[in-house]
């Protein structure tokens, strides 16, 4: 099961300023990477020149929202030496950031000392926390949303914690 991308793009699209998205897990289970994934292990790879063979409806909402003027941060705490599917991950990030969207990593032994809520999660205009509920096979459960001042702040906090201490994508090898 994963989150509808309609559901989640009506949601982006109604930022205005900033959407921030932190990530913390080694390898998620997403259905809809399976083949990609397992493509990716027998060794194809995309091709940064063949732009029409890796873009794909979510790099299209990036660069709307990026376009209308909305910065998007995604930062994702790794453990290392990371697991194939962040390999696989860091591969395909060119993609994110050919659409728009800044990303850092940040390996996990420099998170130690931060302050960090127990799942990912989003955090949309600096108000708005949408968390994403993950079982123990990295599968998508469901998200929980919340303005809870205390989960605004704490989210924020760690996003930026975690920024400021990251990797920018191009500088951070696998």
């Amino acid at each position: 099961m994963s989150q509808s991308l309609t559901s989640f793009a009506e949601l982006l699209r109604t930022v205005e300023k900033s959407a921030v998205h932190l990530e913390m897990r080694d390898a998620y289970g997403v259905e809809n990477e399976n083949e990609e994934f397992a493509a990716w292990r027998k060794g194809k790879r995309l091709d940064p020149g063949d732009r029409v063979a890796w873009w794909r409806p979510w790099l299209d909402l990036v660069r709307d929202v990026t376009n209308k003027g909305v910065t998007m941060r995604r930062a994702r705490i790794v453990s290392e030496p990371v697991s194939d599917y962040i390999r696989f991950e860091h591969h395909g990030t060119f993609t994110n950031v050919a659409a728009g969207e800044q990303i850092r990593w940040l390996p996990r032994r420099s998170a130690s000392d931060l302050s960090l809520p127990g799942n990912d999660f989003w955090l949309f205009d600096g108000r708005l926390v949408q968390f994403n509920i993950f079982d123990g096979d990295g599968r998508w459960v469901h998200t929980d949303q919340t303005e809870d001042p205390a989960a605004v702040r704490l989210c924020a906090s760690a996003f930026e914690a975690v920024w400021e201490r990251a990797i920018p994508h191009e500088k951070y090898s696998v």
